[in-house]
Formats: C-alpha cells, sequence, structure tokens
C-alpha cells in the first residue's frame, strides 16, 4: 500500500448527485463537486457491466480537466432487466412502465466507480454488481409511488434510500450503498490504494 501523501490531495466527485454526495460525505467532509458533462449515449453490443464502468471512467475524466493534484470520482449505475438496459426514465409515463415490466422480476443494478489520480494519471476502478426482486406491483401501488417520489433522474425508476424499499422482496449484494450510486466499501479501499488516510 501506498503510504499517506505528506499533503492530502483534493477531492473531486465529478457528479452533481445530491444522493452521491451524501454517500461521499460519509467517508470524506471536504470535497469538491463538479458536473462532467459526459454524453452517456450507449455503444452499439455494449454490456450493461461495461457502459456502466466506461461512464464511470469518463466522467471523472470530464471532471479532471485541467486540473492538478486532485483526485477525481467518477460513478455511473446501469439498470438490467434480463439483458436490456433500463435508462433513466425521465417522464412519469416511462417510469410507470419499467415499474411494470420489473414487477415480480429481478433486475440487475450495475455500479461502476473511478478513481482517478491527476498527480500520476492512475486511474482505480471498481464494479458491484446488485440483484434486486421487486414484488408484484399493481398499477395503483406503481402510480402512487411514483407520483410521491418522482424517481425520474433514477436508472431503474426508484430510490431505494427513500420510498423505493417497499418495492422489493430483496436486495442482494456485497454493498448496501452501491445501489444508491456510490459503492463506498470499494471507493474507501481505492482512496486508501491512492494514500488517503482512512480509519
Amino acid at each position: 500500500m501506498i503510504a499517506p501523501h505528506p499533503t492530502p490531495p483534493r477531492i473531486v466527485l465529478g457528479s452533481t448527485s445530491r444522493y452521491r454526495a451524501e454517500l461521499l460525505r460519509r467517508l470524506i467532509a471536504d470535497f469538491e463537486q463538479s458536473a462532467p458533462g459526459t454524453d452517456e449515449a450507449p455503444l452499439p453490443h455494449e454490456a450493461p457491466a461495461e457502459r456502466a464502468l466506461r461512464l464511470a471512467i469518463a466522467k471523472a475524466e470530464a471532471a479532471a480537466g485541467g486540473l492538478h493534484d486532485v483526485l477525481v470520482i467518477g460513478s455511473d449505475q446501469v439498470a438490467e432487466l434480463d439483458g436490456l438496459i433500463l435508462d433513466k426514465p425521465g417522464t412519469a409515463e416511462r417510469a410507470h412502465a419499467q415499474l411494470a415490466a420489473s414487477s415480480g422480476r429481478e433486475v440487475h443494478f450495475h455500479t461502476a466507480l473511478c478513481l482517478l489520480d491527476t498527480r500520476n494519471e492512475q486511474r482505480y476502478t471498481h464494479v458491484d454488481r446488485t440483484r434486486v426482486r421487486f414484488r408484484e406491483l399493481d398499477a395503483a401501488e406503481i402510480t402512487r409511488y411514483v407520483e410521491r417520489e418522482q424517481p425520474l433522474d433514477c436508472a431503474g425508476s426508484f430510490k431505494c434510500e427513500g420510498l423505493g424499499i417497499c418495492l422489493f422482496e430483496w436486495i442482494d449484494n456485497r454493498d448496501p450503498s452501491a445501489l444508491i450510486g456510490l459503492p463506498l466499501i470499494a471507493l474507501a479501499r481505492l482512496l486508501r490504494a491512492a494514500g488517503v488516510a482512512l480509519p
């Protein structure tokens, strides 16, 4: 393991997501946020986990543009139902359709992480996979949920840190924070590898 750097580097979260910022504050109190402005269009024949990792790296690299002596965190999450990617719905109608399709079924969430060290241009990466089994949801339940929580900017059309937890039968993963969008167990490991002193 690399010894802690004498002067801790600035840390930049390449995301404007308040959910990811709230998670990162559990590890680090002082960091900056930067909007990476990354094109999230899928590539042909790209597997969900590959897409998540590609976008996490792209977000870290975009947010790092022109910065020196910083650690930049990029993360992306891709939801998969039977091999098909469930994009952020954007509208209540699409959110309703996604949840109806997921009802009673298992959805996989690939949450990728990239830590870019601009001091030496080294990239540390990780991909976490979470399996979620949805309850059998009727149309009225889905409508109530979408109206109350407005999960229009969330992969899979729910917020598990909020009311979305009511939609599930079970969650299977190694890191509970990954489903929210930033796998903290892996991130703590990558930060330590980059020389950041964490407990």
